[in-house]
């Protein structure tokens, strides 16, 4: 007796060019405060042989920038997550950093609220459908709870 083979439709291919977080430290504390959860963290989107990130200035021309991937100076390279996978080419990733250029200007920069961390967020949901990992973030998240915290306090008192 034979098996009969049933074909089963294969998954659609989610993008083919990767996308990848890339994360530096800035500090040399997070040696030691990377394996607790913790740390204080830059980080970039890589595609297309291009990182992409976002600083501040006092201007209002757009913060975001390019650089030479795991080459961010300033900082000191940790490691590379790839996040996920698009099928933007190349003109059409340059042409969406363009149009997120006019939310991120230098001067909008703010580090609990709106930071490399969730500029990158923004670029891998809107590239790939995924968020970046949780702990890169997680000091700002903790510093908005803090200041909420203490904005309660202050109200209530």
């Amino acid at each position: 007796m034979l098996c009969t083979m049933v074909l089963m439709p294969r998954k659609k291919k989610v993008g083919s060019v990767p996308v990848y977080l890339n994360v530096y430290d800035l500090t040399p504390i997070n040696g030691y405060a990377y394996w607790f959860g913790l740390g204080i963290y830059h980080s970039g989107v890589q595609v297309h042989g291009v990182e992409y990130g976002f600083g501040a200035h006092e201007h209002s021309a757009t913060g975001i920038f390019e650089v030479e991937p795991r080459q961010c100076p300033g900082f000191t390279f940790r490691k590379s997550i790839l996040i996920g996978r698009t099928d933007l080419g190349p003109k059409d990733v340059r042409s969406f950093m363009e149009k997120l250029a006019t939310d991120y200007s230098g001067n909008t920069y703010h580090l609990i609220t709106k930071n490399c961390n969730h500029f990158c967020n923004d670029v891998c949901i809107q590239l790939t459908g995924k968020p970046i990992p949780s702990w890169v973030n997680r000091l700002a998240r903790l510093g908005k709870k803090s200041t909420s915290i203490l904005l309660n306090l202050n109200f209530t008192s």
